[in-house]
């Protein structure tokens, strides 16, 4: 289908065709560049009964987190494209609204949907009131754009999802919410019954009778319609089963609706278009992975992928050179809590992403997953530090985002010791800005209270564990890459660094420049040192260690000593450099004009999703654009020799 417009030309009963060819399709694209394959899977038949019945883009699908988004990419005119799906230039991984109109809303973190879909029902309604206020009339009976949100069972766990549809249950606007249930986590089973009721309540004769009988009922004295009421209750009870606490919250509850079969999802999706009234919750029950045995077989190793064999789902993982990041981190959580019966860990919904499924197998009892409860979890974790627990909250960068509040209010302003450990900071890949961890260097380092560490490798990642483990005083933060670790000797035991002092890498007594790296780009900064030196250009290099507080003795010693100080950070602007200029600054070391200084950061964009050896090179803290920016900042030699003296 080139179109979805094309799609609803169809007849039903070639719909089920359709929609093994797009997951054909799927499997064949997604074995070719990775990326999220369970989730798409599950919602193939969804997607096309979607696009086939509601008048897209016209009508708008929110598709929560994104996940699950490839057989709609296939279906909106992007088929030519899929196989440069999280590739340099190519397709991104979720929903981009610059990519397509028939992507009204960017996601790919969780649980935003209902709130955005509720946005646009709201503004729908007002556009609508704004133009009979202006005695505008279409002259025949006006379309009515639908707002539908389709969000999984795991993505209900967030307050976000529940906020939303408090409020538009008290808006009582015409938003519609799919569920989209493939973890049977709320209802068993369903079959032809379930499929059959589930029509019958999104009926037009069913909600006109329920609404008419409501407006009698209002007519009746109260004690009677209050009895009337709650008869009506318990008998809709018999026909919508489990979707009570929706209806609680203002929604009319259909379903469940087995979400495979186009016969059931047709009809009930036709009359939830056609309801007057709203909101309408849609309870879908589908299967991670369907069509696809081996993704069936095991949801969870076939929810992300890399590039696999079609024929034996057999994934193509590169051996590695050196650990990955978030193994080192899981394992030296472990060893903390083999000797400290009091560490506990905690994550929000990312046990395998963040090595707490590591820990879970060692410690299950001191292991917390909390769903995809950010805030909750950070101020979970205070609640455990009260009572002398030592908590790890085990996070990505990106998604501590949502957290902020709790991270300032309930941790940092009571100086509870929480340790924050943040997997994927900078740069991600083919996940793109959504998952970018580049912003908590800035957002953290402002906190009073707050120690905030990044690992230049992952020896130094085991030191930072064993430092935060016996950091007591107060909240602190961690931060590390997505990723391979760059092949040093992993310590057996990890090594309490003192807090706020930084390391000597590479000296010379003859160095006019010096770098002082944070993080991992430190092996970038040594290559630029080495390419420098054989330019003729000494160079000193420091590893940090800490964005706050500052190693201020190291940091002012050399700016008193080079001419030339360059700070290096895997973070956005308002970060590591900006802390070394307030420094600087302050101090007075910048009077005299004697040292020159430069902050490379992230740039002050959001950049799309390529290699990350190539999003790093975009963003110039790569060797090559480290040492360009040292020669451009180099003052002009004359006879060989500086104009500049040092003190």
């Amino acid at each position: 289908m080139p179109e979805p417009s094309a799609l609803r030309q169809l007849p039903e009963s070639e719909l089920q065709a359709v929609a093994d060819a797009v997951r054909a399709e799927m499997i064949d694209a997604v074995s070719i560049t990775g990326g999220h394959l369970g989730s798409g899977l599950g919602v193939v038949e969804l997607t096309v009964a979607l696009h086939h019945v509601f008048d897209t883009p016209d009508d708008r699908i929110v598709w929560d987190v994104g996940h699950q988004c490839y057989p709609h990419k296939i279906l909106t005119g992007r088929r030519d494209r899929i196989r440069t799906l999280r590739q340099g230039g190519g397709l991104s991984g979720f929903t981009k609204r610059s990519e397509s109109v028939y992507d009204p809303f960017g996601a790919a973190h969780s649980s935003t949907s209902i709130s955005a879909a509720l946005g646009m029902a709201v503004a729908r309604d007002l556009d609508t009131a704004a133009a009979k206020a202006k005695g505008v009339s279409p002259g025949r009976p006006a379309k009515r754009r639908n707002a539908i949100a389709v969000i999984g069972d795991g993505s209900m766990s967030a307050g976000m999802a529940y906020e939303a549809m408090n409020n538009a249950g008290a808006l009582h606007s015409r938003l519609i919410v799919i569920l989209n249930d493939n973890d049977m986590s709320i209802a068993p089973p369903v079959g032809a019954m379930s499929g059959y009721l589930a029509r019958l309540a999104s009926g037009g004769t069913y909600q006109s009778l329920r609404e008419t009988a409501k407006q009698l009922g209002k007519l009746l004295p109260k004690a009677l319609y209050q009895r009337a009421a709650a008869a009506e209750e318990y008998a809709r009870s018999l026909v919508v089963g489990g979707g009570t606490m929706f209806e609680e919250m203002g929604f009319h509850y259909v379903g469940p609706v087995d979400g495979h079969n186009l016969d059931q999802l047709l009809p009930v999706l036709k009359n939830v278009r056609d309801a007057e009234h709203g909101p309408i919750l849609l309870h879908v029950v589908t299967r991670k992975g369907k069509g696809y045995a081996p993704a069936e077989a095991s949801a969870d190793r076939y929810h992300g992928v890399v590039k696999f064999d079609v024929v034996s789902g057999v994934q193509a993982k590169a051996k590695p050179n050196a650990p990955a990041y978030t193994r080192v981190f899981g394992e030296s959580l472990i060893k903390a809590a083999d000797a400290d019966d009091k560490v506990v860990a905690i994550t929000a919904a990312m046990p395998g992403g963040t090595g707490i499924d590591l820990f879970g197998k060692a410690h299950p009892d001191r292991t917390f997953d909390v769903g995809i409860a950010e805030q909750h979890a950070v101020t979970f974790a205070g609640g455990l530090a009260t009572e002398g627990y030592r908590p790890f909250v085990a996070i990505y960068s990106t998604f501590l985002q949502r957290a902020y509040d709790q991270v300032v209010h309930d941790v940092a302003l009571q100086n509870l010791p929480v340790r924050f450990c943040l997997d994927r900071a900078g740069l991600v890949g083919a996940d793109g800005a959504t998952h970018a961890g580049a912003f908590d260097l800035a957002y953290l380092c402002c906190l009073p209270n707050m120690t905030v560490m990044a690992a230049s490798d992952e020896a130094e990642l085991v030191h930072m564990v064993a430092t935060a483990h016996a950091h007591d005083s107060g909240p602190i933060a961690l931060r590390y890459p997505r990723g391979e670790g760059v092949g040093v000797e992993l310590p057996e035991r990890g090594e309490v660094l003192a807090i706020g002092k930084g390391r000597l890498v590479r000296q010379d007594p003859e160095a006019r420049v010096a770098i002082l790296s944070l993080g991992t780009r430190l092996s970038e900064a040594l290559k630029a040192a080495d390419t420098l030196s054989d330019q003729g250009v000494a160079v000193t290099v420091a590893d940090a260690r800490f964005a706050k507080p500052l190693d201020e003795a190291l940091i002012l010693d050399l700016a008193k000593t080079h001419e030339v100080l360059i700070t290096v950070e895997e973070g956005s602007r308002g970060g590591f450099g900006a802390m070394v200029l307030h420094l600087l600054s302050e101090q007075g070391a910048l009077d005299a004009g004697r040292v020159r200084v430069r902050t490379l950061t992230l740039p002050d964009l959001y950049q799309d999703h390529d290699s990350p050896e190539k999003m790093y090179a975009e963003a110039g803290l790569d060797a090559a654009t480290i040492a360009r920016t040292v020669l451009d900042t180099l003052p002009e030699r004359k006879e060989g020799r500086s104009r500049l003296r040092l003190a």
